[in-house]
């Protein structure tokens, strides 16, 4: 066992603990929960900040259990929300639940252990608890009174959107998980991102309420960016966990653009790394931060975690290519869909490969083909000052000849202006 309070501290993961809860964990094993909502089929980095507290709580010597809302999910949470969301069908909510399942399974160790985690669903004891039964067991524990308080409930009823029943009795419904864990899985503790506090205080009140026990709560911290972003989100949208979603290179690229100011506190939350290990990476890297060492430590750590060792070198491998001296031979490997997804948002331009089977001049290709220059003249003066590569090789001549047998994987060519400027060209 070690101090799993003590380790969310010194990370600068926690934000509010009840009173106790330091002490109860330090007397031996507990097991403790974090609620994942299953909106959609995959997980975000958002998500990344419970899922290493439920590592680093597993890491401790304690037993974590990771609760899908099968039940919730169909209500949806409040909490930090402007608007009531969209409800879930039951097909589409079970897709999500099975996925988010196989996604948890990557972070946490389940298995036979006495401390191996445990997936749950709350819709499994939800499914049969009609509604009068709800209002009776539960509903009649917490006052109306204790529900408005809340800061969720507050801002919803300030605004002008109001709250629907619905919402109101998400509370409640949160506060029955944490009641159930604890009677039937002698489940303790609940966790959970700060915006939860008031719904996991609302279990630990029902479980004193309803049976007389005693529960714990501990919340981390919301991530925030330096730049007042919002955290997990880029140009193109959230930043998932699930490949499909976001490609391992866009995934890994996301960590390895962190800001000096983020990766500090970045590298503590979402890396097993020790603090003696972090600080000598900071010293390294306060000492030449170009290199940026502290960004590409969290990237390679959260990638080969998130996804493979071999996602991890393929993703520095494109990075190479499009950044540094990367050759062809790497590209070649790819198929149709990972070059895309590497060169989203290069301009694109499609050519048929009709017009390039006799063969056409890199000046008619790029000007008049393509408007990737605005003139023949334009391609000519870029040739000559060195700055125009076709396929990671530099033209010497704007009268250079290409044809189908150029096309990287009978689709592509690769066209660089400069050291990053890069444009592509679909044949088809």
């Amino acid at each position: 066992m070690t101090n799993f309070v003590d380790e969310l501290r010194w990370r600068g993961m926690l934000h509010d603990i009840m009173p106790n809860t330091e002490e109860k964990l330090n007397e031996g094993m507990c097991a403790g929960y974090i609620g994942f909502d299953p909106t959609a089929d995959s997980l975000h980095v958002g998500h990344l900040t419970q899922i290493m507290t439920l590592i680093h709580f597993q890491r401790a010597g304690h037993k974590p259990f990771a609760l899908v809302g099968g039940a919730t999910g169909m209500v949806g949470d409040p909490s930090g929300k402007s608007a009531e969301r969209n409800l879930l069908t039951p097909e589409i909510l079970n897709h999500n639940l099975n996925e988010l399942k196989k996604q948890l399974g990557r972070f946490l160790e389940f298995g036979e252990g006495s401390n191996a985690a445990q997936m749950v669903n709350n819709g499994d004891w939800f499914q049969n608890f009609t509604f009068l039964d709800f209002i009776r067991d539960v509903g009649k524990h917490i006052t109306v009174n204790y529900m408005m308080a809340k800061d969720s409930v507050k801002k919803r009823l300030e605004g002008e959107t109001g709250m629907s029943f619905t919402e109101f009795s998400y509370q409640l419904v949160q506060g029955y998980d944490f009641y159930y864990l604890w009677k039937n899985h002698n489940c303790t503790l609940q966790m959970g991102g700060s915006d939860q506090w008031g719904n996991i205080v609302t279990g630990t009140e029902l479980i004193r309420r309803k049976d007389g026990g005693t529960a714990y709560a501990i919340t981390t911290q919301l991530i925030k960016k330096a730049d007042g972003t919002k955290f997990g989100k880029t140009e193109s949208g959230a930043v998932w966990l699930d490949a499909e979603k976001t490609s391992p290179y866009k995934f890994y690229q996301f960590w390895l653009n962190a800001s000096d100011s983020d990766v500090k506190a970045w590298i503590r939350i979402f890396t097993l790394k020790s603090k003696e290990e972090i600080e000598t990476l900071e010293q390294e890297h306060d000492a030449a931060p170009h290199l940026r060492i502290l960004q590409k430590a969290l990237a390679e750590d959260i990638t080969v975690r998130t996804h493979s060792v071999e996602a991890l070198e393929a993703a520095i491998k494109t990075s190479e290519f499009l950044f540094g001296n990367g050759d062809l031979d790497f590209l070649k490997t790819l198929d149709a869909k990972s070059v895309l997804e590497m060169f989203e948002g290069v301009p694109q331009f499609n050519i048929s490969k009709a017009e390039l089977a006799e063969g056409i001049d890199a000046a008619s290709l790029l000007a008049e083909k393509t408007a990737i220059f605005p003139s023949k003249g334009e391609v000519k003066k870029t040739v000559q000052g060195g700055g125009l590569s076709i396929n990671k090789v530099k033209i010497a001549e704007p009268s250079t000849q290409y044809a189908t047998a150029d096309l990287i994987n009978d689709q592509f060519i690769i066209v660089q202006k400069g050291k990053r400027n890069y444009f592509l060209i679909i044949a088809g």
